[in-house]
């Protein structure tokens, strides 16, 4: 799918097969075009792992008790924003071709998985009042199982962009104060029902590209910006908006870390990555 801004996301890992690459220069040491870059080439320890997001990937949009988030919204509603008009009401899939990804995953030597969790597809009606949707925590449960089984690393990012359009449309979403209670509850979940299992967590995907591309550029959902822009938003104010999503998303962060370093697990991993 070709949304604007709405990319692939690498943290800490770079995308590599076992096949050794021929490289003229390597950081400039003048090593000659002779030389390989493979796993050798860097320090031990070193991840090799793949990413995705899960409005981009998983599909299943209105399957399993999943309700929509503000990209679902997006889609259908300003396909023109979209280079190719898609949608991710199917996506690749993963939703049902989770081991296929998986065994692809392994066919190239992957170390780990980087992959979003869907807050509406935990969290139907957003907030953890609404009830648990068992149908999401089996979908993860079941990934999760399987990257295990074929010795890939777990790294789930809890918001990639997706908020419950409830959310949004009860108070606004990440303009509210309100959304700092319902991610840490929502985070609360996904740590008590994976992190058994997953020991490196992210809590929000580039929160600047969300709160830039979202509020301030018309080109993201939830798409506000001020209307001397002329790009057909649903409201806002580019000068201030951006600024209040980026404070509450540091103070959900704070929290769902203050939540997962208190009672969970201290030693694990867990970021915050900026673009």
């Amino acid at each position: 799918m070709a949304f604007h801004y709405f990319q692939y996301v690498v943290t800490m890992i770079l995308v590599l097969s076992l096949k050794s690459i021929e490289a003229e220069t390597i950081l400039n040491t003048g090593i000659s075009s002779s030389a390989s870059l493979n796993r050798a080439s860097f320090p031990h320890g070193f991840i090799f792992g793949t990413a995705s997001s899960s409005y981009q990937y998983e599909g299943a949009a209105a399957v399993g008790g999943r309700t929509p988030s503000i990209w679902d919204t997006f889609a259908h509603n300003f396909p023109g924003k979209i280079d190719d008009r898609s949608n991710g009401d199917v996506a690749i899939d993963e939703y049902h071709r989770y081991k296929e990804d998986v065994m692809i995953m392994k066919d190239m030597n992957m170390d780990a998985y980087r992959f979003s969790i869907s807050w509406s597809r935990i969290l139907p009606k957003g907030r953890l009042s609404g009830g648990v949707n068992k149908e999401g925590i089996n979908y993860y449960n079941n990934l999760i199982n399987e990257l295990l089984a074929k010795d890939i690393q777990p790294f789930a990012t809890l918001f990639h962009w997706d908020l419950p359009q409830i959310l949004e449309d009860e108070y606004g979403g990440f303009l509210s104060p309100n959304i700092v209670k319902d991610f840490k509850e929502y985070a609360e979940v996904c740590f008590k029902e994976f992190g058994d299992r997953v020991k490196n967590w992210i809590t929000f995907n580039e929160p600047w590209s969300f709160s830039k591309h979202g509020y301030a550029d018309g080109v993201g959902a939830p798409l506000r910006c001020s209307s001397w822009q002329n790009l057909n938003c649903s409201g806002g104010d580019s000068a201030t908006e951006p600024y209040i999503v980026s404070h509450h998303q540091l103070l959900a962060h704070a929290a769902a870390f203050n939540i997962y370093k208190t009672k969970y697990q201290p030693s694990n991993r867990f970021s915050y990555p900026q673009n």
